[in-house]
């Protein structure tokens, strides 16, 4: 995967504000636009321009922020939809419909060539318009693969620059998607971009194995916000690109864990602890052996360092705890102990931590060792 430009588009905007009970106010799409282009976002999808009102006003507002990254409107395969994204001053368009033919027939409640018709005309009037063009295909994990090549060629002929390939309910798994992938970059010479949702846990490595087949984008969003379970997690697909694929996009990462406290705060949505790339439990080591290692050298039970995405290391002290944990998180205390106090802190330690059910507080560690060595501290 190193020798491929990848590009990171960012959908929170757009499928993140589309989380069940999620809405973003105009000044935190504003600022959450901000942060995803300081950090290195090649494309911000800001909206749904035809929702027309605060939506569209807000998308026209980011437009003329003058950022770096590409700012795309999403649209239906539908010529007024693509009138109100140029009118908002975007650069780019997604311009979506379904291909799969239990949509087809049961939503759109049309036929394949009406899909191809629509498409065909949405992107030939965006092509006018000096617009970049991602056509998508909503489904296409479930579209009849004869069915999207023609889809995908006929999308190029019309004049697009990519086809985003949505896992619409996340049903793929890693080996699929490559076959597929790489068969629809094979038929069509045409760019892809990976648009996976999380329904059995698989958004993030589909969409490397995307990417792995020859997908040149990632659509993500912050902390994997989406429809249903969500979509692949900007913070995850980066990361793993650096230090699983060796492709280094740049991108400012230590401020991963500030734009998900933000992001977190602004949906209302849960920033948990063991969330991967930026959840506080990530760098927080407790077993005796895991933190042990951690202590003597952090590549032992660490693939990266905390600062890297704006973390910072934790020793907990608790049930599992060992006495070389406690002898530096006292040593933190200016309590040099040895190997016998640990060892009767730590009984002391473990029986408190079973009996709360929890990790204890520093102040709870000073109460113990007071309590058997005196006021010392």
């Amino acid at each position: 995967m190193a020798e491929q430009n990848i590009r990171i588009v960012d959908t929170t905007l757009r499928d993140g504000e589309q989380t069940a009970g999620v809405v973003f106010a105009n000044k935190e799409k504003i600022r959450i636009a901000k942060f995803l282009d300081e950090i290195g976002v090649h494309q911000i999808e800001a909206g749904v321009p035809v929702m027309g009102g605060d939506e569209k006003k807000v998308i026209t507002d980011i437009a003329k922020l003058g950022l770096k990254a590409s700012i795309m409107g999403w649209n239906r395969a539908v010529i007024s939809d693509i009138e109100h994204s140029i009118d908002c001053g975007v650069d780019a368009v997604a311009i979506s419909i379904s291909t799969s033919d239990i949509h087809i027939q049961h939503k759109l409640q049309t036929t394949r060539e009406r899909v191809l018709e629509n498409m065909i005309q949405a992107t030939k009037f965006a092509k006018k318009a000096g617009l970049y063009i991602s056509v998508n295909a909503e489904d296409a994990s479930r579209t009849d693969m004869d069915f999207l090549i023609r889809f995908a060629a006929e999308a190029k002929k019309a004049g697009a620059d990519r086809l985003r390939y949505c896992d619409t309910i996340g049903i793929l798994d890693p080996f699929i998607t490559y076959d597929r992938v790489k068969t629809l970059i094979e038929s069509t010479n045409l760019e892809v971009e990976m648009h996976t949702h999380n329904d059995f846990g698989m958004a993030t490595a589909n969409t490397l194995a995307g990417i792995k087949a020859g997908a040149t984008h990632a659509g993500v969003t912050v902390l994997g916000l989406g429809e249903r379970a969500g979509n692949a997690a900007l913070e995850e697909v980066v990361m793993a690109l650096k230090h699983i694929g060796g492709i280094d996009l740049g991108f400012k990462t230590e401020m991963f864990r500030t734009v998900a406290e933000y992001v977190s705060l602004a949906s209302g949505r849960e920033l948990p602890a063991w969330k991967a790339i930026v959840g506080s439990n990530m760098f927080a080591h407790e077993s005796g052996i895991h933190a042990d290692g951690a202590i003597k050298n952090p590549l032992t039970y660490e693939v990266f360092a905390p600062e890297d995405v704006g973390l910072e290391r934790q020793i907990i002290i608790g049930k599992h705890s060992g006495t070389k944990s406690l002898i530096v998180k006292f040593a933190e205390y200016g309590i040099h102990l040895t190997k016998e106090e640990a060892n009767e802190l730590l009984r002391r330690v473990r029986s408190t931590a079973v009996d709360l059910k929890r990790s204890l507080f520093d102040k709870e560690l000073i109460y113990i060792y007071e309590d058997v060595y005196g006021s010392q501290v």
